[in-house]
């Protein structure tokens, strides 16, 4: 089940991603949705994806900031 928009993804996400990760989670879940038709691995590539960007600290998310991003 695709999602349209940040205000359908799960509540797990919305109460704790910062919006940028949502906007990543929505269209990492939408594509692996479409590509496996397989909800469960559709779920794994979001947050993936998510955790390619942010890093949990405790209760919060951060972005991570990778050494060829700064050179």
């Amino acid at each position: 089940m695709p999602y349209k928009s940040l205000s359908d993804l799960p509540d797990a996400v919305k109460d704790n991603l910062p919006h940028h990760a949502k906007e990543i989670f929505k269209e990492a879940f939408n594509s692996a949705s479409e590509e496996y038709d397989d909800e469960e691995t559709a779920f794994k590539v979001a947050w993936n994806a998510v955790k390619q960007r942010y890093k949990k600290n405790d209760d919060e998310y951060t972005v991570v900031i990778h050494l060829n991003q700064i050179l």
